[in-house]
């Protein structure tokens, strides 16, 4: 069977994908969004319940359509995934779910020619792939000595449900940024605590405002320009004191200590030889970019880095990464999508098909 052509394909349907699929529509491009998971909402959609969106980190209208009133009570994933859900409906975006990408490939030699998407649906062809997988389907698991003998339970942030599942058990948690704060100022209301970190956490008094997210995304691209592995938003930006959080260092539940030596059965080994121990350990330690379905590509440099201009990765200009790096979060993504489409326009044999949409 021939594969099904497009102009682009994009690839994730979070925020960065739907700001992309919204200026490719707008522009009067063929295209087609695949998306993994079974209904809207992205990463959103498994977040856990008592993230509300009173805490959660701002959040940015998608472009063409601000979001619906906030009830600050309400859960962030039935908030999210309700509003791209009436966002899909209203502009009418072509998206395609549950569908996998297994791997993109070049078809063949010449860098003007089309890239092949081998999905669960069949195969597609696309004059350009813009990436907007995100991370939250990589969590990253630290390896420490040890870890495998541990007789209580590990579990990753992308697996947190509920403080209340460790009412009575004592919880270590790991890691610097706002997950791993915002869990333990939750877990220490039900239950004992320790927190490590690998670094001590850099804590910020002043309000997190537009400007301060735009030098933290600007120090994060500068990285990906030079191929470097990014890093998170969350380390340029350091962590911001709120009440809840002055609360729960009022509790002492941010009394961070250094990483432990080693993983025990019955805890962790200090730094001073003491054993600490625990029932839970809890790996609040980030996520890494969802890229293993473009290895066929060959992106990646020696170190792991991707060396990008802007959303586009500088040798395949055919494939642009939304959701990677500066755009990891809400702060660059709906500009991502944008700048990815106003790149791709400039493709040879896409620029003169396009055409501006406009909706009444």
């Amino acid at each position: 069977m021939e594969p099904t052509d497009v102009d682009v394909a994009v690839i994730g349907a979070g925020q960065a994908g739907l700001s992309a699929a919204y200026h490719l529509q707008r522009r009067g491009l063929g295209y087609v969004v695949f998306d993994a998971e079974v209904g809207p909402g992205g990463a959103w959609r498994h977040r856990w319940k008592s993230l509300r969106m009173a805490t959660v980190n701002g959040i940015s209208d998608l472009p063409g359509i601000a979001k619906p009133a906030v009830d600050p009570r309400e859960p962030s994933s039935e908030f999210l995934t309700r509003y791209f859900r009436e966002y899909e409906e209203e502009l009418g975006l072509s998206v395609l779910r549950p569908v996998k990408v297994q791997f993109v490939s070049r078809e063949d030699s010449d860098p003007a020619g089309r890239l092949g998407i081998t999905t669960s649906r069949g195969k597609w062809a696309a004059k350009a792939v813009i990436n907007a997988t995100g991370t939250w389907t990589r969590p990253f698991w630290p390896i420490y000595p040890g870890q495998s003998t541990f007789r209580g339970r590990q579990l990753h942030v992308a697996d947190y449900v509920a403080a209340e599942e460790f009412a009575g058990l004592h919880v270590i948690v790991v890691g610097g940024g706002i997950s791993a704060v915002g869990l333990l100022d939750e877990i220490s209301q039900v239950t004992s605590t320790s927190w490590f970190t690998r670094r001590e956490p850099v804590w910020r008094d002043a309000e997190f405002d537009s400007r301060a997210g735009h030098d933290a995304v600007a120090l994060v691209e500068e990285r990906v320009r030079k191929g470097l592995p990014p890093q998170s938003v969350v380390s340029a930006t350091g962590l911001v004191w709120t009440p809840a959080l002055r609360a729960a260092a009022a509790r002492g539940a941010l009394d961070r200590q250094p990483m432990f030596t080693a993983i025990e059965p019955d805890g962790v080994r200090l730094t001073d030889g003491r054993l600490l121990k625990a029932e839970v350990i809890l790996w609040a330690t980030g996520f890494r970019a969802e890229l293993e379905h473009l290895a066929p590509l060959h992106l990646r440099r020696p170190g792991g880095g991707i060396v990008m201009d802007g959303t586009q990765v500088a040798a395949e200009p055919r494939v642009h990464l939304v959701g990677y790096g500066p755009s990891s979060s809400t702060i660059g993504a709906n500009r991502a999508g944008r700048a990815a489409v106003a790149a791709v326009l400039k493709l040879p044999g896409i620029a003169p098909a396009a055409e501006t949409v406009t909706w009444g």
